[in-house]
């Protein structure tokens, strides 16, 4: 089971070990050996990294996770795929699998079970399930216990909207972008998963992961926080038909007046809408809002 590289392997294994795909957890097992390398590339791995993956399903990424790093924390939610990776991987003392759901078993939680408390940083590698791309994104950035850097395999789209720029972002994008700096590495064909997605996907590459007061630094708030600048945005992006100047008026009940002298300031056009600003305006925006208070 080492090297899982075809449809054919993987529906071979599954017949063997009287397993099903479930769609409800969004299984779609990778079967490509040139976008495995790729993932492992982008890692950056190194016999001192410990690193977590969600979803290892049949192991496959698992495998060469574990011949090159000194510790892997495989999550996976399925019952059954979990008993069969503990038999199959079972000669890799440096893989620790936990039956469980990633979105109940936060980064902390995980530390204060003993899970991370040997290791002084990490890093997130992993095929996830599409339907919880973003809440798997969002748990490790606004963790306390950050990861160094994530490489995760998504569906195209999603990685296109979180690694945009001024004129097409969203609060997704932002919410990415405000604490790292996300890249596509590479595109990858919905045929090389069995069963193939209805989409194709991509590398995302997550690095240069800030801290709460690394944030907070680099916008240059004073009195604002991470949570003013969230609040804004989703005031800002709450009815994208409109433009900013009247989606801030009526979310922050302020006069369209107040709204345009504070855009003369900040340089921003009063006719822009929400996906046309920078994270830098947007912290501009929201570091002199807050002064208002």
């Amino acid at each position: 089971m080492n090297n899982i590289h075809s449809p054919e392997e993987i529906k071979s294994i599954l017949r063997q070990s009287n397993l099903v795909v479930l769609k409800q957890l969004g299984q779609h097992f990778l079967a490509d050996e040139k976008v495995l390398k790729n993932i492992i590339e982008a890692a950056d791995l190194n016999k001192n990294d410990a690193v977590i993956e969600i979803g290892p399903g049949l192991g496959t990424l698992t495998h060469e996770l574990a011949l090159k790093c000194r510790k892997v924390i495989a999550i996976e939610k399925d019952k059954k795929m979990v008993e069969l990776l503990r038999k199959n991987l079972e000669r890799f003392k440096n893989v620790e699998i936990i039956e469980g759901d990633i979105l109940e078993r936060v980064p902390v939680s995980l530390k204060e079970a003993g899970t991370l408390n040997s290791l002084n940083s990490y890093k997130v590698v992993a095929n996830i399930p599409y339907y919880i791309t973003s809440p798997i994104i969002k748990l490790f950035l606004e963790s306390s216990v950050k990861p160094e850097l994530m490489v995760l395999l998504v569906q195209k789209e999603v990685a296109e909207r979180i690694c945009a720029c001024p004129g097409k972002m969203s609060v997704l994008a932002l919410s990415v972008q405000i604490y790292s700096q996300p890249e596509l590495i590479n595109l990858v064909s919905k045929n090389s998963f069995w069963p193939a997605p209805k989409v194709d996907s991509a590398i995302l590459k997550i690095s240069n992961i800030k801290t709460s007061a690394e944030v907070r630094k680099s916008l240059g708030f004073k009195k604002a926080s991470e949570k003013d600048l969230f609040r804004i945005i989703k005031i800002g992006f709450s009815s994208k038909r409109k433009k900013l100047a009247n989606n801030l008026s009526s979310g922050l009940n302020l006069r369209k007046e107040e709204i345009s002298k504070i855009f003369e300031k900040l340089g921003i056009n009063e006719n822009s809408r929400a996906q046309e600003l920078s994270l830098k305006k947007w912290g501009d925006l929201t570091n002199f809002i807050s002064m208002l208070n």
